[in-house]
């Protein structure tokens, strides 16, 4: 009987030795198939736009990447591909944490510990367009700006090192380009992601008198009544064109006036309202990134600027004012007539006087037809 049992069980034991030996031979089949493939193997894996529209994951040696991954650590081989559409432009292909997209004109040791440079932030930016001829004017204007206000010297002279006579210049910022003006330096040099760490930017002549006036106060004035472009007023004098920036004695603040006959088609509009002038205006960031995308590379004198701020702030004629408690004088000073060139029998100041009238009109022709386009486009949609 047990011989029996032993022959009958003998042909199941070969089947399954059989299937063993398939299963076994399949399976290095496919082991080696996926082993071959998987390296090349790319996984598409989408995040939320706000992080990553999309990460192509890619299995490398057949083991997936840590995110503690860095480039570096791959080598030549593939690494993630990052593409952030909501990161700045030019950018999109760096990891959000590492972008900075704004900087700022603090200045900085070269030795120690980064956070650690700075014992004060300074607020606001004050700078001047200036030549070494009016530095001792210039002198008595910066100590009207106490340390929350950074300075800022354009030289139009190529004059700087002899500056540091005054203390003050040694932590002022200097930037040197012969024969320019405020605008041509404004547009170069204070982008809105370089100055955004000032709350508020002065763009200043070099021959305002300031015997009447306080920095701090002022922007106290301008914080008071919502004031995103200002100046502060005009003593009545020779250097006085319009009415809307003359000083009122009777008052902190003012946003409207009232011009000759007919030089006002709306009392909300300038010159009567929204106005201020370029020679000393203060602008919050907010407004500032506004007015410098208007500003012209090629018109330097900014004429017509001042009719046009009224485009970066609403409702204009409440947020555009002059600031009567803190006033200047205009003292006239033709520095910029001299930088120019005598040309065809003209003295310089003439040809740049010229330019100026010039730059006024192309200015107005250009806002025109940027208006009609834009209007004329809004038309055709609907």
């Amino acid at each position: 009987m047990g011989t029996m049992h032993r022959s009958g069980l003998a042909p199941r034991r070969t089947n399954e030795n059989a299937k063993v030996v398939i299963t076994t031979i399949l399976g290095i089949v496919v082991g080696t198939f996926i082993g071959i493939t998987l390296p090349s193997l790319s996984l598409k894996i989408n995040f939320p736009s706000a992080l990553i529209s999309s990460l192509d994951v890619a299995l490398s040696d057949g083991h997936l990447l840590s995110t503690h991954k860095s480039p570096e650590d791959f080598g030549s081989r593939k690494f993630p591909e990052i593409y952030v559409p909501t990161n700045p432009h030019g950018a999109e292909l760096l990891p959000p944490g590492i972008v900075v997209a704004k900087t700022d004109l603090y200045l900085r040791r070269l030795w120690g510990e980064p956070n650690e440079d700075l014992k004060k932030k300074p607020k606001y930016l004050v700078t001047f367009t200036v030549g070494f001829e009016q530095r001792n004017h210039i002198n008595t204007v910066v100590k009207k700006f106490s340390e929350d206000f950074q300075i800022l010297l354009f030289h139009y002279d190529g004059r700087t090192t002899e500056w540091d006579q005054f203390e003050w210049s040694k932590t002022a910022i200097h930037i040197s380009t012969r024969k320019q003006t405020k605008w041509w330096y404004a547009k170069r040099f204070l982008h809105p992601d370089v100055v955004s760490a000032y709350e508020y930017i002065f763009i200043w002549d070099e021959d305002l008198g300031v015997e009447h006036f306080n920095a701090d106060k002022y922007i106290e004035l301008v914080k008071k009544n919502g004031l995103e472009i200002s100046q502060p007023g005009l003593e009545a004098n020779n250097g006085l064109t319009w009415e809307m920036t003359k000083r009122r004695g009777d008052r902190e603040v003012h946003k409207n006036t009232k011009e000759k006959s007919g030089w006002c088609s709306d009392p909300h509009l300038p010159p009567c309202a929204a106005f201020v002038e370029i020679m000393a205006p203060v602008f919050s960031r907010e407004a500032w990134r506004c007015v410098w995308h208007m500003i012209q590379n090629d018109l330097v004198h900014g004429w017509g600027l001042d009719f046009a701020l009224r485009r970066c702030v609403e409702p204009a004629h409440e947020k555009i004012g002059v600031v009567d408690s803190q006033w200047i004088i205009h003292k006239v000073i033709p520095s910029l007539g001299s930088q120019g060139k005598s040309e065809n029998g003209k003295a310089p100041w003439q040809g740049v006087r010229e330019r100026c009238k010039k730059e006024w009109t192309m200015f107005q022709n250009r806002l025109a037809d940027a208006d009609k386009e834009y209007l004329g486009r809004m038309v055709v949609k609907e």
